[in-house]
């Protein structure tokens, strides 16, 4: 329970069913320690671990809070940096889903004697041929199914999503009915938790000791090689990135590529950002034990998009995707998630260019 609308509802949709109920609020961080100039924001303020309180008070069931900060720094604030300093561009929701909040909410659930935890993520589980398949919630616009394909069979097989099949409109309304007016007003945050003034630039800067004065001043360099400029170091650049370059060629130009062993940031035209093919390691397979051969599949390699037809090709370590049509801004170090239909078969890294099958 973050004390959001999302979460709450669910709790308590749980409890008016006959749920025996346990909230639990997870501490994931200090915003004070990162040194940033805004106020704690989402679930990580005073504000809403009252608000996830008070709600689990005023129906009856109890509520902890779970302190992780440990282990979020250790796993998803620690490699987000590493990913940054090697050239790359994480996804710290999918890696805190993953390896933290899920084996948090596990391990108390186990303590406690729960036989399932929920959430109030926009997804659904079903069990078919003894597997339990994540698959795309009803409201579309909210779907989260990217951001949890790293969850195992033995996450799934105990996770409840009661939002599964409601539109965030309907969400609204019954809290509204439920008499929570204010937090059916409450706005949604799309910041990284740890990162809610959106300046991961900055978080950088303040927790790696020394970078700019290592970085600063390397090269921005044409696909052909042709150096045209200086910039501020490479962990401050993402590929496809236009604006804040602060460098003038008389017509648009993106991030291609970032070379961290030289220092380098590679800038091309929109063209050639494009790529017909792409290699995913750290695969999770959800819908199915793997693949074996040539496999169709619609594979998304960003959140907010609908995917992209593709064939699945099992190489070592891995699989590689062919796109049936030119992709845009491949990012190292983001996720790759494979769909049939509205399934989830599964999910894992891209990996950089150039690939050898």
């Amino acid at each position: 329970m973050s004390g959001g609308i999302d979460s709450t509802v669910s709790a308590l949709m749980l409890h008016e069913q006959g749920y025996e109920v346990v909230g639990i609020t997870m501490k994931t961080w200090d915003y004070a320690s990162s040194g940033g100039g805004k106020k704690e924001t989402g679930c990580c303020n005073l504000d809403s671990f009252n608000d996830a309180r008070q709600a689990a008070v005023d129906h009856g069931f109890p509520h902890y809070i779970l302190d992780i900060r440990e282990e979020f720094g250790d796993h998803v604030i620690n490699n987000f940096v590493d990913e940054y300093i090697a050239g790359r561009t994480p996804n710290p929701c999918v890696l805190c889903n993953t390896h933290i909040k899920w084996s948090a909410l596990l391990k108390r659930a186990n303590a406690l004697g729960c036989d399932f935890i929920a959430t109030g993520h926009y997804v659904k589980v079903r069990e078919e041929n003894n597997r339990h398949i994540l698959s795309k919630a009803r409201d579309l616009t909210k779907d989260q199914s990217y951001v949890l394909w790293g969850l195992g069979q033995d996450c799934l097989s105990r996770s409840i999503y009661p939002l599964g099949d409601m539109l965030k409109t309907e969400v609204r309304q019954l809290a509204a009915d439920m008499g929570y007016t204010e937090l059916s007003k409450k706005a949604e945050s799309y910041e990284i938790c740890f990162v809610p003034d959106n300046d991961y630039r900055g978080f950088l800067k303040r927790n790696v000791a020394g970078l700019e004065a290592r970085v600063d001043g390397g090269d921005f360099v044409l696909t052909n090689g042709q150096k045209v400029g200086k910039h501020k170091g490479y962990p401050f650049y993402t590929i496809g990135q236009r604006k804040g370059l602060d460098i003038a060629l008389g017509k648009p130009m993106f991030v291609t590529n970032i070379l961290p062993e030289t220092n380098t940031v590679v800038l091309g035209e929109l063209h050639e950002l494009e790529a017909s093919e792409a290699v995913v390691k750290g695969i999770n397979w959800i819908k199915y034990d793997g693949i074996t051969g040539p496999t169709e599949a619609t594979t998304k390699i960003r959140y907010k998009t609908p995917g992209s037809q593709s064939i699945l090709t099992p190489v070592d370590g891995g699989v590689h995707v062919a796109f049936d049509h030119a992709v845009t801004s491949i990012a190292p170090g983001q996720s790759a998630v494979f769909y049939e239909g509205d399934d989830v078969m599964g999910g894992g890294i891209l990996q950089k260019a150039p690939f050898s099958l």
